[in-house]
């Protein structure tokens, strides 16, 4: 018998329909119909209900007579990590329940409501679309979600209220986000010399939560509640509504997002700054040389200089570019435009580095192309006969610093290195990879970056505006923890290309190239988060460094980079006036411009429950919590910071299921409805390779995996954990929509079948055993899967309907990810088949961790004690 929770009613817990189907009945309809999962009746597993949905949706059984497949139960025999013991599990026999709406579903369900449409910002708390939706955004007042995303868009009114919800207040920012091309470019509002009007109290800037008052002449800050005085030339006078007669004329008043021009007392030392510079630094020892790297960079060096970003409009680019190579020692080239062959000197010295010359060391590419391009041509074959395998890092980055701090500017270096550096020199490292300690008290050690010259850099760079972007390219451990603290710090980007080949990881590291030296970038960048009374800001999560608890400091704020602001009460707020919140970057634009960034948002205050989880947003909250364990990591044992993310989302369940759900038999499990996708974030989250803790997982690999997500935003950390399963074998080729995700689990994968699944950082091609021969012949103009080999697998471009139809989705969904990504292509049963099904989520994990279904059974557990 099965009983189904139909949510058709507020009171659902009441309302049930029981149906006798047999066994196989129940394992046709439920291993296929999308929304549907069985959970064997383990240690009495919870019976799904999701409450509080916006449109009611009631259960129906649809025949499919075509797609009969047995359910398996594997399982059984299988005990999991987190609690589900052998003597719960084998009383799995013939008893199933049912759990509702999937993953998949949800995305599909946000699509089909609010794709395609206009979101607009006017209301205060509004709950936008899924990052995974197709929107349109017209700003009226609030930011678009593409620059803030909030963990709930309704506050509660009370330190006690979010103490005993559990829930985390925070906001994702990604200030320098990409506007689509549909939606309308940020304004650029200019005041003159006396520079932006902000409140005299707490220094927020002007914008529309400040109220007009006393005729125009004064203003009530809509954060502090100051009463300031309206400059005589910003004076205006108010309608018969109270507001300014020129509101919509001035986008500080009327819209979310706009930028100020900045004054000289913004600037350093009250100065104008000079354009940024580029300085490409490259690792000439001998892996580099004789692998290709060096000549592959001077290669794709000579043209992409040409594609150095500039100001909208402008014909050349004003950025500035230098070239250093080294080893053991570094290399300085003249490259001014009057010479005739570039002119190298050499600092061997690395203990005390310095710029041995400023002149002629940073140039305009335009005017030095010649020499440059000489230059580029000369390295390879200068350093063809090398032998020398060591090299130096900390020097490397000192000397980067020390040639903007000479050239007064701020800027990016571009480093490109393959080994561990071991050479004599200060930032020496040696290698630290003990896999004895994984699983243990002293196992975060791994992930500790080594102090000492280090972090005294990382100060330099950022004090300087000084980013540092590090492509790796190793063998063996190079120690990703320490080497890339120094990115992490300075709002840089970590590449890594393992055991590098030209042939093989060649047209990935020159699409990551490309794509870091052309995007859209700011320099030298101060942010800071201000909020209305009742709370602030406490705590941030980024690739950032903080001097003191208020000012987040990036050397450089690109497009891709997020940060995470955490709150907390500081007094009760007002569910009349609300939560509003104001993030300011300050920073030089790459014509040399100071400017002020301003991003608005305002969220509801209730006292009710109810609201904050009707308005939460799982997309954010996985974000938040994937962010904080990486951070605590570092100084609690793995296991410790495991139990603290079950424990605080069973907490957040059980509130839940105690102030808000209608009563209920305690086997029901019930989830709010804006976090019925919650727990199957948070089991992929606890089996990532950071968190799992295996032996058989490298160290660098688990290091950098945290160093990515650190600085990723919601829409990259929601495709990290649940990746995109798409067939490929069913598509309508005539078609031009990518095909719709399927569960990302074992069981939807067929033998006859091809999947496409990607993460944001890989994507794989999964061949089954008994693919169609005309489908192989199609995309690889081989027979059949058995003439293809097991490894070293391209896709070649073919001209035939299948071929380009696969070439596009491949090549739209690349354009979405802030990376490149190697295409992997492996057959079922193949040994490489490994890599694939370490990313089906919803599986047990390769190297620990629990299924979806023996988590969720977990979570109820753990809620039931709570309420007990």
């Amino acid at each position: 018998i099965l009983t189904l929770i139909s949510p058709t009613t507020p009171s659902l817990s009441h309302t049930s329909h029981s149906l006798r189907l047999n066994s196989a009945c129940i394992a046709h309809y439920f291993s296929h119909s999308a929304g549907f999962t069985l959970i064997p009746n383990a240690c009495a597993p919870p019976l799904i209900y999701i409450s509080g949905s916006d449109k009611p949706r009631s259960v129906s059984i649809k025949e499919n007579r075509n797609r009969q497949k047995s359910v398996s139960a594997d399982h059984t025999n299988k005990k999991s990590e987190i609690g589900i013991g052998q003597e719960n599990c084998n009383r799995c026999i013939s008893n199933f329940k049912v759990h509702c709406l999937l993953q998949t579903q949800v995305i599909e369900d946000d699509q089909a409501k609010r794709g395609g449409q206009v979101y607009v910002t006017n209301i205060r708390g509004q709950v936008p679309p899924l990052v995974t939706t197709d929107f349109t955004v017209q700003d009226q007042g609030n930011a678009s979600p593409r620059f803030m995303r909030c963990t709930t868009y309704s506050f509660p009114s009370t330190a006690d209220l979010a103490k005993q919800c559990k829930v985390p207040l925070a906001a994702i920012i990604k200030p320098f986000a990409t506007v689509p091309k549909n939606e309308t470019p940020l304004y650029i509002v200019n005041h003159g010399e006396t520079g932006p009007i902000r409140c005299n109290r707490c220094k927020a800037y002007m914008c529309p939560y400040m109220q007009f008052i006393d005729g125009g002449r004064r203003y009530q800050c809509g954060f502090c509640s100051c009463v300031n005085e309206v400059p005589v030339q910003y004076f205006q006078h108010l309608d018969h509504m109270g507001r300014r007669m020129d509101l919509y004329e001035r986008p500080e008043l009327s819209l979310g997002s706009y930028e100020f021009i900045a004054t000289l007392d913004y600037c350093k030392n009250n100065k104008p700054p000079n354009p940024p510079v580029y300085i490409f630094m490259i690792d000439v020892s001998y892996n580099n040389i004789k692998s290709g790297l060096v000549k592959l960079i001077c290669e794709e060096l000579k043209t992409l200089l040409d594609r150095l970003p500039k100001e909208e409009g402008a014909e050349t680019s004003p950025i500035k570019v230098g070239f250093v190579t080294y080893n053991k020692i570094l290399h300085f080239y003249n490259v001014k435009s009057a010479l005739a062959q570039p002119q190298m000197m050499v600092v061997s010295d690395v203990a005390e580095m310095f710029v041995p010359l400023l002149d002629g060391f940073l140039v305009n590419f335009q005017e030095s192309r010649a020499v440059v391009n000489n230059l580029l041509d000369q390295i390879p074959d200068m350093f063809a006969d090398t032998n020398e395998s060591e090299t130096v890092f900390a020097p490397v980055i000192q000397a980067g610093v020390e040639a903007l701090k000479a050239a007064e500017c701020s800027g990016k270096l571009f480093i490109f290195h393959s080994s561990i550096p071991t050479a004599e020199a200060p930032g020496k490292l040696k290698n630290r990879d003990d896999r004895k300690l994984v699983g243990t008290e002293k196992e975060k050690t791994l992930f500790q970056p080594q102090r000492g010259v280090y972090e005294q850099l990382t100060k330099d760079c950022v004090a300087q505006g000084c980013c540092v972007d590090l492509f790796l390219f190793p063998n063996q451990y190079v120690d990703i923890a320490t080497m890339g603290d120094v990115p992490s710090h300075t709002s840089g980007s970590i590449y890594k290309y393992s055991n590098f080949q030209v042939e093989v990881n060649g047209p990935q590291f020159i699409s990551d190239l490309r794509r870091d030296v052309e995007k859209s970038i700011g320099f030298d960048a101060i942010m800071r988060v201000r909020t209305g009374t009742g709370f602030r800001a406490t705590d941030f999560f980024g690739a950032i460094y903080m001097n003191n608890t208020t000012d987040v400091e990036m050397a450089a704020v690109d497009c891709d980079k997020a940060v995470t602001v955490e709150f907390k009460h500081d007094d009760t707020l007002s569910e009349e006036s609300g939560a509003v919140m104001q993030c300011a970057l300050l920073y030089t634009t790459i014509g040399g411009q100071r400017r002020l960034r301003i991003h608005n948002l305002s969220l509801n205050c209730s006292s009710q429950l109810s609201e904050l989880y009707k308005s939460c947003e799982t997309d954010a909250l996985i974000n938040f919590f994937a962010k904080s364990a990486y951070r605590a990591m570092l100084n609690q044992p793995l296991k410790t910071v495991r139990e603290i993310l079950v424990n605080q989302m069973a907490h957040m369940l059980a509130c839940y299921r105690k102030s808000c759900a209608s009563p209920s038999a305690a086997s029901q499990l019930i989830l709010p409805d804006a976090m019925k996708v919650f727990p199957v974030y948070m089991n992929s989250l606890l089996k990532t390779a950071t968190l799992v803790g295996s032996t058989e997982l490298s160290t660098d690999d688990r290091a950098f995996h945290r160093l990515l997500v650190n600085a990723m935003g919601v829409e990259e950390t929601q495709v990290l954990l649940y990746p995109r399963l798409i067939p490929l074998h069913t598509m309508d080729v005539s078609s031009e929509v990518i095909p719709a995700p399927v569960r990302c689990s074992e069981e939807r994968l067929s033998e006859s079948g091809m999947f496409l699944l990607e993460n944001g950082l890989s994507v794989f091609l999964w061949l089954g055993q008994a693919c169609p021969p005309d489908l192989i012949q199609n995309l690889f103009s081989v027979p059949s899967l058995g003439h293809l080999p097991s490894e070293g697998m391209s896709l070649p471009v073919l001209d035939n309907a299948h071929s380009r139809k696969i070439h596009s989705i491949i090549s739209s969904i690349s354009q979405q990810r802030a990376t490149s990504m190697k295409l992997l292509i492996v057959k079922q049963k193949d040994q490489s088949e490994m890599l694939f099904r370490q990313h089906l989520v919803e599986d047990k994990g390769l190297h620990g961790g629990a299924s979806y279904m023996d988590f969720l059974c977990y979570v109820h557990r753990e809620i039931r004690q709570l309420l007990t």
